[in-house]
């Protein structure tokens, strides 16, 4: 078994990242993704969980999510936490999966540098109004800790502003797997 092509998707919050990681799966590919990790590593496992109730009392996604955001500290503390095991998750899967392109979903990839452990990297990007209608997050004090979208098209392998319908992203995504295979 070789190693697959490793591809990145990321974009900002509301910008559709989690319906074009379900497109790549459609077309074929093998897929993943960083926030459904985090989701499972609150959930179970048992050292982040010790370290979340001795630290913020808490295991509760939204408490969680209400203390750290508005305090950076805080925040901090939850990235060192989450981000190194969701590293070695998503790096394992990697080496161990079937396929012969797969892709994981990092919403804080250019950020956190993880950029530099895949092949290509696809952006999906919407305009602010889209991506409020979408999520009420869009545009809120937390995603200010993301690039904006201009400098992560500009380091991207590819990039698809997510407006139109299922069919022009399945397409899209149709051809970043032709072209990377």
């Amino acid at each position: 078994m070789s190693r697959p092509v490793a591809v990145a998707l990321t974009g900002g919050i509301g910008a559709g990242k989690s319906e074009a990681l379900a497109a790549f799966a459609r077309q074929g590919a093998a897929t993943l993704s960083a926030d459904e990790l985090v989701h499972r590593l609150i959930a179970e496992d048992d050292r982040v969980r010790a370290a979340l109730e001795e630290r913020l009392g808490t295991t509760d996604r939204a408490v969680i999510a209400g203390r750290v955001f508005g305090d950076r500290e805080a925040l901090v503390w939850l990235e060192g936490l989450l981000h190194p095991r969701v590293r070695e998750e998503y790096s394992a899967w990697l080496e161990d999966v079937d396929a012969s392109v797969a892709v994981v979903e990092i919403p804080l990839l250019y950020e956190t540098g993880a950029d530099r452990r895949f092949d290509r990297v696809v952006v999906v990007t919407a305009p602010l109004d889209v991506r409020r209608a979408r999520s009420v997050l869009a545009g809120e004090e937390r995603e200010r800790r993301f690039l904006p979208d201009e400098e992560k098209v500009a380091k991207a392998d590819y990039a698809y502003e997510n407006t139109g319908t299922l069919d022009d992203l399945d397409r899209f995504v149709a051809s970043v797997l032709a072209d990377v295979s």
